[in-house]
């Protein structure tokens, strides 16, 4: 998807990336590629005997769509977590204050 992203590319070319970087092979990608185009996430044109795909940004925006109810979801937990971190980094520093007086007052 992320190649396919930054523009149309013939089957064979993605193939030859796909294989190179991650060892897989050219049946593999193909089947991949196939999958991807029947969830509608990738168009494919014809030309001649070659393919070429795309990222098919109506597929695309429908899994962001699905995507976004799940992001409010998230943010509660996330919101709490982040006040908790902070809560403890807070509690640490106190917790050290002491120590550092402590040694500015034996110098």
């Amino acid at each position: 998807m992320e190649l396919l992203g930054e523009g149309e590319r013939p089957a064979g070319a993605v193939a030859d990336i796909i294989g190179a970087a991650f060892g897989i092979s050219q049946p593999a990608v193909s089947q991949h590629l196939k999958v991807l185009r029947e969830a509608g996430l990738v168009t494919v044109r014809a030309e001649g005997t070659r393919r070429f795909y795309g990222a098919d940004l109506d597929g695309l925006a429908v899994v962001r769509a699905w995507l976004e109810r799940f992001a409010d979801g998230f943010a509660g937990p996330l919101d709490a977590l982040e006040t908790e971190l902070a809560r403890g980094k807070r509690e640490r520093r106190l917790a050290d204050r002491p120590a550092r007086e402590r040694r500015r007052g034996a110098a």
